[in-house]
């Protein structure tokens, strides 16, 4: 890839807690340090990096601590608990990778931009919630809940959650800001989970929504808000497969967005695991994007050589509208 080339690279938020993990912050420094490892790849060989995060284990906590505070102290909407949480793992981040380029006398700068995300005031989502977020409960605590007024479904066996709206990231409020930075050749971190949703008022003012952004469509938003030559997705998996729950999963190594939505409308990618990173890819592709990846965050090297990894290039379709 040529120096100066434009990459948002988004990490999954498992990356920063493993499964069997408490989750301390100690164990996710340790896991971020060696998750950033990749995008280390990027910068040495001069890419402008922009990179997002996933972070639902760390809202999941953040909600837990505001319910069993609530008396001793004041509840956390969670706009606000996506907010503390791009503050907290962005600190993460940006200390590890800051530490790695002292180490590697890299002169880059790294900064973490709090991003806000404007959905539709009228978006469908708002009127039904399918989105799980937050701890899990039993079902006695659930049903005391729901008599409260909160939606909750059964979560494939494991409990009971909270589920929120979900709207469509329509763009990044701090995108200019995040642009300008990129021009400075400074390593932005942004739209960690998503990204806190918003709409616009009439008098153009902005209004919190209580929901969550899916973040890899927040991801493929940004890169074409700030003109991105590629959108990489570092997931846990080193291949997009097809019939990935059979016996016999079948790698993509490079494909169009045209086959693409073939494989997404044939129903290859379930909504719950690789849905969203697809319709991301597909999405940004059809808005101008030159290229993109969806990898492991340890198989990105790799990647980059076409050793590893899917890339997807535009089809010769673009209709921008049509994959949400």
């Amino acid at each position: 890839m040529v120096p100066g080339t434009r990459v948002v690279v988004a990490l999954g938020g498992n990356a920063l807690v493993k499964e069997g993990q408490e989750g301390t912050v100690y164990e996710q420094f340790a896991n971020t340090r060696r998750a950033i490892l990749g995008v280390l790849c990027l910068i040495r060989r001069g890419l402008r990096v922009i990179l997002t995060h996933g972070n639902g284990p760390q809202v999941g906590n953040i909600l837990i601590r505001a319910k069993e505070a609530l008396g001793k102290a004041y509840d956390v909407p969670i706009g606000v608990a996506v907010a503390e949480s791009q503050g907290e793992l962005g600190y993460m981040i940006e200390q590890s990778l800051q530490n790695r380029l002292i180490l590697e006398n890299l002169q880059r700068s790294v900064v973490t931009v709090l991003t806000q995300v404007v959905c539709a005031k009228d978006d469908p989502s708002l009127r039904k919630p399918e989105k799980p977020v937050g701890p899990f409960y039993n079902e006695e605590e659930a049903q005391r809940l729901m008599a409260a007024g909160m939606k909750m479904v059964e979560d494939a066996g494991r409990g009971w959650r909270h589920v929120v709206p979900s709207p469509n990231p329509l763009e990044i409020v701090e995108k200019e800001t995040i642009k300008r930075l990129v021009e400075l050749d400074v390593v932005v971190i942004a739209a960690g989970g998503g990204g806190m949703p918003v709409y616009i008022e009439d008098d153009g003012t902005l209004e919190g929504i209580d929901a969550v952004v899916d973040k890899d469509l927040a991801s493929s938003v940004l890169a074409s808000d700030i003109d991105a030559d590629e959108l990489f997705i570092l997931t846990g998996v080193e291949h997009v497969c097809l019939d990935f729950q059979s016996k016999n999963p079948r790698p993509l190594k490079e494909i169009d967005t045209d086959t693409l939505v073939r494989h997404l409308e044939q129903g290859h990618f379930p909504p719950g695991s690789m849905g969203p990173k697809i319709r991301a890819v597909i999405r940004f592709l059809e808005e101008g994007g030159k290229a993109a990846l969806i990898t492991s965050p340890n198989k990105l090297e790799e990647a980059l050589e076409g050793r590893a990894g899917t890339r997807i290039l535009p089809g010769k379709r673009r209709f921008p509208s049509r994959i949400r």
